[in-house]
């Protein structure tokens, strides 16, 4: 597979935003941004900042007659998804790799649907604490990327060409053995922690600090704990503290996405976390109460911004 020169970036919020700026520091030319005509309007009137500097990202339109990508990586919401695929269309090619940053366990699937699951490689981000508020954006730890195949005992090629990316753009990666359970993991760390932020309105801050925080995260992702041992994953309450160490280490002013979600009264991803292990919990037959509880108050709040 040839070396990885043209990557094309759909999602500009946080996330996005924080490796694009990487990318763009390695090689002004190898990062554009895939935005409409009205988002490129206002992207470039007011502004892409990252840490107080002003980006000059190029944009591209879907549908706009380009070379095919290299590499795409998809850094929306799980809402937004659904467009997204449709926006990368002209710019799939045969050996194009596309790397869903996307929280939970289903978007992979949804794009290699329409794409072949031959492109796709697993991929999620922990230990970010980057926040945007309009088209700033601030972060003290960009973060790290897990990616890979189900199984990376051996380096695939997509595997081994996106390594050789990060490793010149500066971007920190982790490629698991097991993808399959790390990608459970970080779902489960989201269902404790992106929800619970958003409902008790806290930062990172709050579960450095407090002990029920903490207690509070940890409930609801024991039930996820649960579920992944009936769906062969075997996660354990082990597996929940080496999350408790990653956030002991980010900002205490750092905001979970969901957090940044209900401030700017913006839809959340609950669908995907809370929504997800009720669905699993009554495959599995396993009794899901906390994700219940936040499942219904995310969409109370959702419906009374």
């Amino acid at each position: 597979m040839k070396k990885i020169q043209q990557v094309y970036l759909a999602g500009l919020g946080a996330i996005g935003s924080s490796f694009a700026d990487l990318l763009h520091k390695m090689d002004p030319d190898c990062i554009k941004v895939i935005a409409n005509p009205e988002r490129i309007q206002r992207y470039t009137q007011n502004g892409i900042f990252v840490n107080e500097e002003k980006i000059p990202f190029q944009f591209i339109r879907p549908g706009e007659i380009v070379p095919h990508a290299d590499l795409i990586i998809i850094a929306v919401k799980q809402h937004q998804l659904q467009q997204a695929i449709e926006d990368i269309r002209n710019f799939v090619g045969e050996e194009t790799i596309i790397l869903s940053l996307l929280n939970g366990i289903v978007s992979e699937e949804m794009i290699g649907h329409k794409y072949g699951m031959e492109k796709l490689l697993y991929s999620f981000v922990v230990a970010t604490d980057a926040v945007r508020e309009e088209t700033h954006v601030h972060y003290s730890k960009v973060g790290t990327i897990y990616l890979g195949e189900k199984c990376n005992t051996t380096y695939s090629p997509k595997v081994t060409a996106v390594k050789e990316l990060f490793d010149r753009a500066g971007i920190p990666y982790v490629i698991p053995e097991n993808m399959m359970y790390e990608l459970w993991w970080k779902f489960c760390m989201n269902v404790g922690i992106n929800q619970t932020s958003a409902v008790l309105r806290a930062p990172y801050g709050v579960y450095q600090k407090q002990k029920e925080a903490r207690e509070l995260m940890q409930m609801a992702c024991q039930e996820v704990v649960q579920i992944s041992e009936k769906a062969g994953i075997g996660l354990t309450k082990e597996s929940i503290g080496r999350y408790f160490d990653i956030v002991a280490n980010v900002s205490p002013e750092g905001k979970t996405s969901m957090l940044q979600d209900v401030e700017a009264g913006r839809r959340t991803e609950v669908e995907i976390f809370a929504g997800t292990v009720i669905e699993m919990g009554r495959k599995y037959g396993i009794p899901t109460p906390v994700n219940d509880v936040l499942y219904h108050m995310l969409h109370i709040i959702e419906q009374n911004y």
